[in-house]
């Protein structure tokens, strides 16, 4: 079957630029029984000024859906329509068929139900949640995953508001990308609520999201509440604390927050990522409540996203750095702000090691380590990488660098926000603009030295490497290069205060360093173990970093705990390197293959197939 996938997004049939999506409200029922989401959706649709009279059907993205019936709402009018079989990862295309008098625009009723297997849900059952009492709900759409929750045009480049009614069993909270509008009780015994949502602001489907558990909440600002389990809920206000003073900083860097609510959800263990954006809600993973606020620096992040991505939105996948690489770079711009100049210098010289990691692991001649990659037949969650964060913000860091300083940067990315908000952009578009604001640069040659398709379109590593201030970095170094240059006999000149007047970020650091260097000795793994006390920290990255130390160095000591921190947590950026590590060390390989098809079915379906493809572990 020939599969024609749209101009526009080499990863979504549908063709916006005929008929796209205008407007969508969710009639919605959980069920946990059978682990679906069932009832219906109205999709408003408007027709293009230039499309043209001639065709009248509406192309839309799906995957497992099962959809019983199709008909214009306004008339009751049953539609034809048609499902392809599904194409790869990228799912099935739905073509709907509109009635003859249909002129610019109307409204399409899907009657549908996802199917148990919907990749954009994750299903837990009460003993798999911290309270072990009631089952829980939580959806990821990024970044094509949308189609398996509803009929829609599953692409970036489409902007569109939503309402929802979401019906549920009444002991359980439900919350969505959305402003809550109420609440009430369907049934006359009470046992099920239905919950109104809205969101007036156009979002791009992958920012749809839904949760429903045993949630309570703590004011932690006047306009953010943290949600979690009430095991966590109280630390998790400790720990996000600041989120009010980011949220003001970030508004002060870039304009208007648009969004109303900015409320902190913690999810369960297995959620994938370290944060998702979500409009009024971002979902952040438990691995950042360290205790001391030391990984708080990702809700700057995903703050920084309600303007760049949510308001200002990459057209497609490949353009994913204007999302990401902007985000990374307003994130550190607030941690500037916040704790002083060389903190954001310090940030990007720690993540710089994660893009040579990156890089030195998909090969410096990989197409997928270009900036803007070509991924036609290219699922883009094989893709996802920290190459468009790290690369991208570091092309913006060295063209502040160049247009004289922040200041003046900043400036350009306040007008960047105002003229493409609400709207989806290409690189292409975003350079034009870059262009047309520093015109007078451009005459003086500013520029003329910038190789722009090295930094696009060329692999590996970024071509320029701005000029970072290391002074918080250089304790580190300094540490490392005494670890690496060590004789094995000479290390009891190393002591607990090496690392006590160290951040947490920069203990991370060094690891990171050592990371860089050939493995340590089995002696040295046990002197960094025994005089730093490694083991004991609750720090997430911390401990990644001294698990994935211990396993290159074919630490025995370190299998069994990176055994239980792939087990316990799913966030794939540490969950895919430990595997990957322990899958290349004989001795733990089996049990690595072991350990994750006995956990396979607790983790998230993103990450599990990620890491069954790095196993190689046949579907």
């Amino acid at each position: 079957m020939a599969v024609a996938l749209s101009p526009e997004d080499p990863s979504s049939f549908s063709r916006p630029e005929i008929w796209s999506l205008s407007g969508l409200h969710l009639n919605l029922a959980i069920d946990f029984a059978t682990k679906t989401l069932g009832g219906s959706a109205d999709i408003s649709i408007v027709k293009a000024q230039d499309a043209g009279d001639a065709d009248n059907s509406v192309i839309l993205d799906t995957r497992d859906l099962n959809i019983s019936r199709v008909y214009e709402k306004e008339s009751g009018q049953d539609l034809r329509y048609s499902v392809e079989e599904p194409y790869s990862s990228f799912g099935s295309k739905l073509e709907i068929q509109l009635p003859a008098l249909v002129d610019r625009s109307t409204t399409i009723t899907i009657d549908y139900k996802t199917s148990p297997s919907c990749t954009a849900l994750q299903w837990l059952t009460p003993e798999q949640t911290a309270g072990k009492r009631q089952p829980y709900l939580f959806s990821q759409c990024q970044a094509i995953h949308a189609r398996s929750l509803v009929p829609c045009q599953d692409s970036p480049a489409v902007k569109f508001p939503y309402t929802a009614n979401i019906t549920a069993p009444v002991e359980l909270e439900v919350l969505m990308s959305a402003l809550k509008d109420g609440t009430f009780e369907l049934s006359e015994d009470g046992t099920q609520k239905i919950h109104k949502f809205n969101q007036p602001v156009p979002i791009p489907s992958y920012l749809i999201a839904i949760v429903a558990g045993a949630l309570e909440s703590r004011d932690i600002g006047p306009r953010t509440k943290v949600w979690s389990e009430k095991e966590f809920v109280d630390k998790a206000a400790y720990e996000f604390e600041e989120t009010k003073t980011m949220l003001q900083t970030a508004e002060d860097l870039l304009g208007p927050y648009v969004w109303q609510r900015y409320d902190l959800l913690v999810l369960p263990p297995s959620f994938p990522y370290g944060g998702m954006e979500n409009p009024c809600l971002t979902f952040v993973t438990p691995t950042l409540l360290a205790g001391d606020r030391s990984l708080a620096d990702v809700v700057a992040h995903e703050i920084s996203h309600s303007w760049t991505g949510n308001l200002v939105t990459n057209k497609n996948w490949e353009h994913f750095w204007l999302n990401e690489g902007h985000t990374v770079f307003v994130e550190r711009k607030i941690l500037g702000r916040l704790y002083g100049e060389e903190h954001r210098h310090f940030s990007a010289i720690n993540k710089w090691k994660d893009l040579i990691d990156e890089v030195d692991r998909r090969g410096d001649d990989s197409p997928l380590t270009h900036l803007v990659p070509d991924l036609k037949g290219v699922d883009p969650d094989d893709a996802f990488s920290c190459v468009p964060y790290e690369k991208g913000s570091t092309l913006l860091f060295y063209l502040e660098q160049k247009v004289g300083g922040a200041e003046t940067f900043e400036a350009f990315l306040r007008a960047y926000i105002e003229q493409f908000k609400y709207k989806a952009l290409t690189t292409e578009d975003w350079k034009k603009f870059l262009f047309s604001f520093f015109q007078d640069k451009v005459e003086a040659g500013v520029f003329d030295d910038v190789d722009w398709e090295a930094w696009f379109h060329r692999p590996g590593m970024p071509p320029k490497r701005p000029n970072f201030d290391t002074s918080l970095a250089d304790i580190c170094t300094a540490l490392c290069r005494r670890w690496s240059d060590a004789d094995d006999n000479a290390l009891d000149q190393f002591i607990q205060s090496d690392i006590t007047r160290m951040s947490s970020k920069q203990v991370t650091e060094f690891l990171s360093l050592l990371l860089l260097e050939p493995a340590l000795s089995l002696s040295k793994m046990v002197k960094l173990k025994e005089v730093y006390k490694l083991n004991e920290r609750n720090n997430s990255e911390i401990k990644f970093r001294w698990l994935r130390l211990g396993l290159r160095a074919h630490y025995a000591d370190a299998i069994a705990p990176a055994m239980q921190f792939v087990t316990e947590q799913g966030r794939m950026k540490f969950v895919r390197p430990l595997y990957r590590d322990l899958y290349a060390w004989d001795r733990s390989k089996e049990m690595a293959v072991r350990n994750f098809m006995l956990h396979r079915h607790e983790m998230h379906n993103i990450s599990a197939e990620m890491v069954a493809k790095d196993l190689q572990v046949n579907e």
